[in-house]
């Protein structure tokens, strides 16, 4: 699956450069929709800024499973999990220090798609609101 994963990689980032293979957004896509709390937005909907798509239709069936397989433990491992730990780590500490302000900075990629540190947070029952750019705290 490494091998792979890693082939699939190299051949995405040679057909970038070749200009046959465009990524469906943009960074100031990321930067407009995440100013306007817009981050559930049909570009962003599947974590694509943050897990490599080795999914497409032209591998042969064998390769699609690997593909799919790889595909669902990178979105557990890498965005779930640390998703999960992250919003864990903020609620405890909130929880743990109930008179003190924290400030939380995360990059943009931990809001984007399901299961977000946001979606940990709500579960936990806490209420999140947008604060769009430029707004005073």
């Amino acid at each position: 699956q490494v091998v792979f994963a890693l082939n699939q990689t190299l051949l995405q980032q040679e057909s970038l450069r070749a200009g046959s293979f465009q990524i469906p957004y943009t960074t100031e896509d990321l930067i407009k929709h995440y100013n306007c709390g817009d981050l559930s937005s049909i570009i962003f909907n599947h974590d694509t800024s943050q897990v490599p798509n080795f999914i497409n239709a032209t591998l042969p069936a064998h390769e699609q499973i690997t593909a799919q397989e790889i595909d669902s433990y990178f979105r557990q491992e890498l965005i779930y999990k640390r998703n999960e730990r992250m919003g864990k780590r903020v609620k405890d500490l909130l929880e743990e220090h109930p008179d003190k302000s924290f400030f939380f900075a995360f990059g943009a990629g931990h809001f984007i798609g399901n299961n977000t540190v946001i979606d940990v947070l709500r579960r936990g029952g806490y209420e999140v609101e947008h604060t769009p750019a430029g707004q005073a705290i």
